[in-house]
């Protein structure tokens, strides 16, 4: 199928293809056994440039957008979602950061995540505040040339690992949702320690953590944006970053695709590649197609993204403003709808194809020396991060109402 992909995202989709299967390939039973992070991957992430790939060449990235940053997430998810992490994380940590910084904060803090150095993480969710975002408890209090940071947040992705966090606190709890704003907070400030590590079903080698802060003093330079527009920068960066897990998600539908049809073909039964038995042979048609197409959704909605995207990157560059600020300028399309059809589909394509090879398969794909277990618990959490199946419905039907109230006035 011809994407209408471009030079530099060709030889990204090369470079990544390759990577994955010569680096993270003979790393994921053992480090998904162990439940480790790979430091060794991150060195092989460092050395091929992979982190900075959507961040501009400016600041030490390559400049090549969502779409660059979709496809490697789907090559690497293709072998190893959990190995995959390690960039993709860092990126959802450092998008809002890149969104709403000034132009001084991208100097400070856009080359290290260029270059790999610093690993970021996006600390979103609390105990009370999983679906209901605008319910964190989370407080930010000004005192003086600092922010007072109270309260606990926990399933953060990368966990201990990360070296700063973009972080969801209320600066003004009196205002509710409207006093939420974001603040970049880096490890080791006095008062931030982690608690609990969670024992997952999938993405093993990504840790997840609990973040605890106790009177974290958080300097106001830190803050993104102004105080209460931390809503708008969130939805601003799911809008962007859930392509990357709809593409995360086509990986995984193909990896477990690759797994399966070459077991097929040499398995046989009644004297025959079970393959052939016309049932089988049915059931991959429609497993694949299905792929094809999310993979279709994602690449047509990145590229149209990447129009805007990277005109505003460009243009916030020039003029030393923020990418958010180009962005409203340019008067663009709103990507909520389309981010969470992207997500909702290719999800539900990646558990029904994991389910449905793991039983195509039978029993050799029940057991962890095969990979094909490993791609099912994977598939999973693709329909649990950054917003359930039910939210990116809600999402859906809510711009749909929207647009359909609209055309009415018209009329």
């Amino acid at each position: 199928m011809d994407y209408a992909i471009n030079e530099m995202e060709q030889e990204v989709l090369n470079a990544t293809r390759e990577l994955a299967q010569k680096k993270l390939k003979p790393l994921r039973a053992e480090m998904d056994a162990k439940e480790q992070f790979s430091n060794q991957m991150l060195e092989e992430y460092r050395k091929s440039g992979m982190m900075g790939l959507w961040l501009p060449e400016e600041y030490g990235g390559l400049g090549g957008g969502i779409t660059c940053l979709a496809m490697a997430f789907e090559e690497l998810s293709r072998v190893c979602a959990g190995l995959a992490l390690t960039p993709g994380t860092t990126a959802l940590g450092a998008i809002p950061m890149f969104l709403a910084a000034t132009k001084e904060q991208r100097e400070r803090w856009c080359p290290d995540v260029a270059s790999g150095k610093k690993l970021w993480a996006f600390a979103l969710t609390e105990p009370e505040a999983g679906s209901d975002a605008t319910a964190l408890k989370t407080t930010a209090l000004k005192d003086g040339d600092f922010y007072v940071v109270n309260g606990t947040k926990h399933f953060i992705s990368t966990g201990k690992e990360a070296d700063f966090y973009t972080v969801a606190v209320n600066t003004n709890p009196s205002r509710g949702a409207r006093g939420i704003s974001l603040l970049v907070i880096e490890k080791g400030t006095p008062g931030f320690s982690f608690g609990k590590k969670e024992e997952k079903m999938g993405i093993r080698t990504n840790p997840t953590y609990e973040l605890i802060f106790e009177n974290v003093r958080v300097p106001k330079e830190n803050l993104l944006g102004s105080e209460g527009r931390g809503l708008l920068y969130l939805q601003e960066t799911l809008d962007y970053s859930r392509p990357g897990v709809a593409a995360q998600a086509v990986g995984i539908a193909q990896g477990a695709l690759d797994e399966t049809i070459p077991y097929l073909r040499t398995r046989k039964q009644f004297g025959q590649p079970i393959i052939t038995f016309q049932a089988l042979g049915h059931k991959i048609a429609e497993l694949a197609a299905k792929t094809e197409a999310g993979r279709a959704l994602v690449y047509s909605l990145t590229h149209r993204m990447d129009t805007e995207y990277l005109p505003a990157v460009k243009a916030a560059l020039a003029e030393g403003t923020s990418v958010h600020d180009e962005l409203k300028k340019l008067k663009g399309q709103r990507w909520t709808k389309y981010s969470a059809e992207a997500k909702l589909f290719c999800s539900n394509v990646a558990m029904e194809v994991a389910d449905e090879c793991v039983t195509l398969c039978g029993g050799v794909a029940y057991m962890r020396d095969f990979p094909l277990e490993k791609y099912m618990r994977d598939a999973k959490i693709t329909q649990i991060y950054e917003g359930t199946v039910h939210i990116q419905k809600n999402e859906i039907i809510t711009a749909l109402i929207k647009e359909y109230a609209a055309k009415g006035d018209e009329e």
